[in-house]
């Protein structure tokens, strides 16, 4: 059961790698890897789960387990991700747990774990001691054991995403929540003032439409169908636990999540000049350029929602944003907020009084591939020589590699979870682009 432990939470199948037992002796080991300075306001720690069966029995074995050890726990119920984050800041807990598999097919579930003030559960002492602590048996029930109260956290957290809303045009938006947490969504959904146009808004575990992966672009295909045929302005698809969102315009195209990291960051610099905005090492060039045209500081950063969070922090950051479409608000204790880059949108749509693609249209500077995979077994070797080979540009190994040169780029990053290694390159044009993917794909094997 060790594969359970990811680099950024903890992830499997139920019940033959992730089962209440586990769950029990997670809860049990979870106080273990807490400081002194996130107990300091107390024993107390946010549980809440999302749509999916086994999350009942896991959430209850979990609690089991958190208690054992001591820990008061403040059970929020069904929630999205972002909701458990804003939970762990405003009751001041000292960290959370949600239990969820997020965008993963049905048959997955895990635990999202995050600190005191909702800080990421990043290092050593992190993910890798909880593992060690679980795995050795070492964590022992308190002589006390904690208690178990429930809080509602909706309206607050509602309260708090409406208040950065700007009045203005009503709009029409497609939704399409992919029977994931972002069908809860709708009671807020309903006070933007905009035609609200539902796709996929009943609670179901099983994802029977569609998987709630809008990263894939299969799974977008009935939001961008549904934008054409209603007329609407834009439409946005939440994953499982709705702590992403993908965009596409009125045209029914998708926007690519660095560049709508590029707009946010360049509406809130507006109020807010000088920041720092983090945005992932996958992102286009367009993306910092943009962000210095608005006055913010660019700070690239590694891949994966732990590094972002804590980078965002040391950097007393304003905004980040990854190109799998999460969004990292200062404003919402620098954790992901993926309703909020929503109204961040909305209001930079009505402000403009233009569409989205035209809003979009500066920003289409190069010509960029999606993530293409690579099945490799000796993922560092096949990095070495791509070092080799590119050893005349400007090198990094802040994540994987990265070769930059003056008309195109390219980053290789090893999988945490599978034997894959993922490519993403960008040149000046289209015709460059093909140049650059097929002598790639030569060096690195047949796209999976």
């Amino acid at each position: 059961m060790a594969g359970i432990f990811k680099a950024y939470d903890i992830r499997g199948t139920v019940p033959d790698q992730l089962d209440e037992t586990m769950a029990r002796r997670i809860g049990l080991a979870f106080r273990t890897i807490l400081t002194e300075d996130d107990l300091a306001a107390g024993p107390r720690v946010v549980v809440g789960r999302d749509m999916r069966s086994h999350g009942v029995g896991l959430q209850k074995a979990l609690i089991q387990g958190l208690t054992a050890s001591g820990l008061d726990v403040i059970d929020i119920g069904l929630s999205t991700t972002p909701m458990s984050y804003f939970a762990v800041g405003s009751l001041g807990a000292a960290g959370g747990i949600q239990v969820t598999a997020s965008h993963n097919p049905a048959e997955y579930n895990g635990l999202k774990m995050s600190r005191r003030g909702a800080a990421p559960v990043a290092g050593p002492d992190g993910i890798p001691l909880l593992e060690k602590t679980v795995l050795e048996g070492s964590a022992h029930p308190a002589d006390e054991p904690g208690s178990v109260s429930t809080a509602e956290v909706f309206d607050a957290y509602a309260n708090n995403v409406l208040s950065h809303l700007e009045e203005g045009e009503r709009l029409k938006v497609v939704f399409d929540a992919a029977n994931g947490m972002g069908t809860i969504y709708m009671p807020i959904l309903e006070k933007l003032g905009i035609e609200v146009v539902p796709l996929y808004f009943e609670l179901d575990g099983s994802f029977p439409n569609h998987e709630a992966n809008p990263l894939k672009y299969e799974n977008l295909e009935d939001l961008c169908r549904e934008v054409r045929e209603t007329g609407a302005h834009f439409g946005v698809s939440f994953d499982g636990d709705a702590d992403r969102a993908a965009f596409v315009d009125e045209t029914g195209e998708p926007i690519g999540s660095d560049l709508v990291t590029a707009l946010i960051a360049g509406e809130l610099l507006a109020r807010d000049p000088g920041r720092a905005i983090l945005y992932d090492l996958r992102s286009s060039r367009a993306l910092a350029e943009y962000v210095e045209e608005k006055g913010g500081v660019p700070v690239r950063e590694r891949v994966g929602h732990t590094f972002m969070k804590a980078t965002l922090r040391e950097r007393d950051g304003l905004f980040g944003g990854e190109l799998a479409g999460h969004y990292y608000f200062e404003g919402n204790y620098s954790a992901d907020c993926a309703i909020l880059a929503v109204v961040e949108i909305l209001n930079l749509v009505r402000r403009r009084r233009q569409p989205l693609s035209k809003i979009v249209e500066p920003l289409l500077r190069y010509a960029k591939s999606p993530e293409i995979n690579f099945q490799v077994e000796d993922k560092q070797g096949r990095i070495d020589a791509l070092a080799a080979r590119y050893s005349d540009g400007r090198i990094d190994y802040l994540d994987g590699i990265t070769v930059q040169y003056d008309d195109w780029w390219f980053n290789v990053r090893p999988s945490n979870t599978e034997p894959y290694l993922r490519l993403v390159l960008e040149a000046k044009d289209e015709e460059a682009l093909a140049k650059r993917r097929v002598e790639l794909e030569g060096l690195l094997g047949t796209p999976v």
